[in-house]
């Protein structure tokens, strides 16, 4: 099978534990490039915490997309333009701000290209996401977000032990009106009902004609479930957590190991 695309998730896939792209990482996805592959970054981020893997991989030339806020926007990254923008409004901000004080859990939001919280004493996680994606931080009230907000993304973030007490106590309605997703131990996502990762590389692949036996998904956490169900090939990081691995069809090695370099050596540079 020849793949003609790679999506691969960022944080514990493409980058290692010291947060850095490895020169082998780095080589590999020119060579997969130069070979006519796209390669997608595919990411729980907005775009501008992706920038500057964008500029060291080089995948901001014509003909190249990254998609972001976990799949709910897919932009080409040449010309910035929208595939598609999946968004939340101002009444889902405020049901689900409402939800997260009712059991318990801090939260912070996105817009395209700012992070707001209520939290007058900003939460830890909520300065390491800024701190991760380079975005401003807005700390704000309720009252003062537009009425006609796109939000991305609503995050409860807090620390794992008390996330895990949260999570038991949200009711399944909301697991019908929206799309949730634990990315890391302390973030838990909601996106609109239709966007995932999965739904984003789909809806990429039918922008450029691609069949999904012609994708491959990388990825590591509970965030790249649907992509890693979608693809053709769905890997798993040897890092991965366990409910990622049974659902791969392959596991490469870990995030420290360089990973993505084994994917894209075995899969797509080898002759096959």
């Amino acid at each position: 099978m020849k793949y003609k695309l790679i999506a691969l998730d960022i944080d514990g896939t493409l980058i290692n534990s010291s947060h850095q792209l490895t020169e082998n990482v780095k080589q590999s996805i020119q060579k997969a490039k130069q070979k006519g592959v796209k390669v997608v970054l595919c990411t729980g981020r907005p775009l501008k915490g992706v920038e500057s893997f964008l500029e060291e991989l080089n995948l901001k030339e014509e003909g190249d997309y990254a998609a972001t806020f976990n799949g709910a926007l897919v932009q080409d990254t040449f010309s910035k333009s929208p595939i598609s923008h999946l968004t939340l409004k101002y009444d889902d901000l405020v049901e689900l701000y409402n939800l997260s004080e009712e059991i318990g859990s801090r939260s912070h939001f996105y817009d395209t290209k700012t992070l707001y919280t209520f939290n007058k004493e900003v939460s830890d996680y909520t300065v390491l996401e800024a701190h991760l994606t380079g975005i401003h931080l807005n700390i704000t009230t309720l009252e003062e977000v537009p009425k006609d907000i796109s939000m991305s993304k609503f995050m409860m973030i807090d620390h794992p032990e008390i996330l895990d007490e949260c999570i038991k106590k949200i009711p399944e309605k909301y697991y019908e009106k929206y799309t949730i997703v634990r990315s890391t131990p302390f973030f838990l996502e909601f996106l609109n009902p239709e966007a995932n990762k999965g739904s984003g590389i789909s809806l990429l692949a039918k922008e450029l004609g691609l069949s999904k036996d012609e994708i491959i998904c990388v990825g590591d956490a509970g965030n790249d479930k649907h992509m890693i169900e979608y693809a053709g090939l769905g890997v798993a990081m040897g890092n991965a957590t366990d409910e990622i691995k049974e659902i791969a069809d392959y596991i490469t090695l870990s995030n420290n190991e360089d990973g993505v370099a084994h994917v894209i050596n075995k899969f797509i540079l080898e002759d096959r």
